[in-house]
């Protein structure tokens, strides 16, 4: 991985294929993974939101790592989130990442006690340092309920090793002044979490985007990107009619906040990519009701041996 450009183009947030709470399955995992590099996909991001991470114990944590770098072989650039309320914790799961060879690790603020502005400067300045790769930031405030304000970026970003930003907000306005305070750094990297916003914010700048979508069809978010970075506004509005048909099928069966982790899962499970679409406690998978429902949600898409025929 070249640090001195920044990271670019669908970087998916992987699923976390699993048997049950205590055992990672491994067979879905590589089967998964070659999936997104047969798809196109510019990186590989481990242990995010829709990784699991905080519900995951720092056993599997630790062998979504090992194995996922393992499978990778270097590949392409691989991310791990380390992600803790313990600032120790977060530390260990970055060695563990270097050690099996990542490439860079992704950190969210910690969350439970929501910290001020200079509290949240003051740990990065604390934490980075005594990380053993380069830093990605990750704003999600719908789930560490503090957000970096733009200033606090820049601050954080004084350090080299602070490579990039991942906005998982879905506010755009926020994602563009983030973007424009950080815009002397032409090293780091800017990428947009929620994927129907993706395709506006690469035409406006971003450098890509970390799609849970590209877990099933990777290809439809590579072709975003490109079309997006080429300036083709047709084919992104072509696309987006895709995107958006996922993001409110797939995404919306159920009633809680939980659906788009199960709807995803479930939809991977019947696409054949991964074995099982069992979610991590305090999560359960679908029952078959709504299997159902994302089975017709599937099959209103053009699919032909699993994936999605895009013109």
């Amino acid at each position: 991985m070249n640090y001195s450009n920044p990271l670019c183009g669908i970087i998916p947030p992987l699923v976390t294929p699993l048997k049950d709470n205590e055992t990672l399955d491994i067979e879905s995992l590589e089967r998964l993974i070659e999936h997104l590099i047969a798809g196109g996909v510019h990186g590989l991001f481990i242990l995010g939101t829709t990784g699991e991470e905080q519900s995951l114990s720092y056993d599997v944590r630790k062998q979504m790592i090992r194995e996922s770098c393992r499978i990778n072989h270097g590949r392409l650039p691989l991310l791990a989130c380390i992600t803790d309320t313990s600032i120790v914790e977060s530390i260990r799961l970055a060695k563990v990442a270097a050690d099996c060879g990542a490439d860079g690790v992704v950190s969210a603020p910690p969350y439970y006690f929501a910290t001020g502005q200079p509290e949240l400067a003051q740990f990065y300045e604390e934490l980075v340092p005594q990380l053993p790769l380069p830093v990605f930031l990750y704003n999600m405030p719908s789930h560490v309920k503090v957000s970096f304000a733009p200033d606090t970026v820049r601050r954080i970003a004084r350090n080299p090793q602070v490579i990039g930003f991942k906005d998982s907000s879905a506010n755009a306005v926020y994602f563009q002044s983030v973007m424009y305070k950080m815009q002397e750094r032409s090293d780091f990297a800017m990428l947009v979490g929620p994927e129907e916003i993706t395709g506006e914010c690469v035409l406006m700048g971003a450098h890509g985007g970390i799609n849970g979508g590209a877990n099933m069809f990777p290809e439809l978010y590579v072709a975003m990107y490109d079309a997006a970075r080429g300036g083709d506004l047709t084919r992104v509005r072509q696309l987006q009619q895709y995107i958006m048909q996922i993001s409110t099928s797939i995404y919306t069966v159920g009633k809680h906040g939980s659906s788009y982790l199960k709807g995803l899962k479930c939809a991977l499970s019947l696409l054949g990519i991964i074995n099982d679409d069992f979610v991590a406690s305090p999560f359960y998978k679908f029952d078959a009701p709504e299997r159902d429902r994302i089975r017709q949600a599937l099959a209103a898409f053009p699919l032909e041996n699993g994936k999605l025929c895009i013109q």
